[in-house]
């Protein structure tokens, strides 16, 4: 299979990338650095040419509510035009667990819209939608770090490896479409503020925790809209195993 794998040369997608080459498929890497740019349509039919399935695992380069709207819409409307005329026949997105529960957050709006726009293209689809990676911690912290104090609500999170994130999508991506969506988790629940503490910790980080619930992005989460509720299928690396090889 040639599958294109759009933002493909970033943390995921160079994994889904590697993965789906040793799987054995023509796994292309398309970004704005191979001449492929998804928001302005430059190079998106040429890149789909051919293709039996797209992996969209690009990410909006502005956490702005604005900009990640214009990102998402524009990009996924420009690659399932391209991929409708291309007679794509598997079109697979990364997206967020809970994303459609959190409306306060701009980001995860525009991740919404994605999903929508995805489904209304008439092309067959599958959404995987992750918790946060563990690589991502660290940029959470810094949001509402101040000096010496890291400040962080205590939102209910399943962090999730971004290899095991990687995996499932090239896994959906060779199989059949699902035309619906497959959440994936971490193996194990954390408060958010604990889950800082233990990233500061096994550094010798000298930052402290704060615990502050009106603090950064995830401030005021429900328990279970983030993380996913009991039903959700888990990986297996677990952060502080990740923690001690990063």
């Amino acid at each position: 299979m040639k599958i294109v794998v759009v933002g493909g040369t970033g943390l995921i997608g160079s994994q889904v990338v590697s993965l789906l080459g040793k799987a054995g498929h023509e796994a292309v890497a398309a970004s704005p650095s191979t001449g492929v740019d998804a928001l302005t349509g430059e190079g998106v039919g040429r890149a789909l040419a051919g293709a039996d399935a797209v992996v969209d695992v690009s990410n909006s380069p502005s956490f702005e509510d604005g900009a990640a709207l214009d990102f998402f819409t524009r990009s996924t409307e420009n690659l399932t035009a391209a991929g409708r005329e291309a007679g794509v026949g598997h079109h697979v997105v990364l997206s967020i667990v809970g994303v459609d529960r959190v409306p306060g957050l701009g980001y995860y709006r525009a991740k919404v819209a994605q999903e929508e726009i995805l489904a209304q293209s008439g092309l067959p689809y599958s959404v995987v939608r992750a918790t946060q990676f563990f690589e991502f911690v660290d940029s959470i912290m810094a949001l509402t770090a101040d000096g010496d104090t890291v400040r962080l609500p205590s939102t209910l999170m399943r962090p999730i490896a971004s290899a095991d994130v990687a995996a499932e999508v090239a896994r959906t991506a060779q199989g059949e479409p699902l035309n619906g969506r497959r959440d994936i988790a971490g193996p194990e629940v954390f408060r958010l503020d604990r889950l800082g503490e233990i990233t500061l910790a096994a550094r010798a980080d000298g930052r402290t925790v704060t615990t502050d619930e009106g603090a950064g992005m995830f401030a005021g989460i429900p328990d279970g809209v983030v993380s996913g509720d009991g039903s959700v299928p888990t990986a297996t690396a677990r952060y502080e195993d990740w923690l001690r090889g990063s």
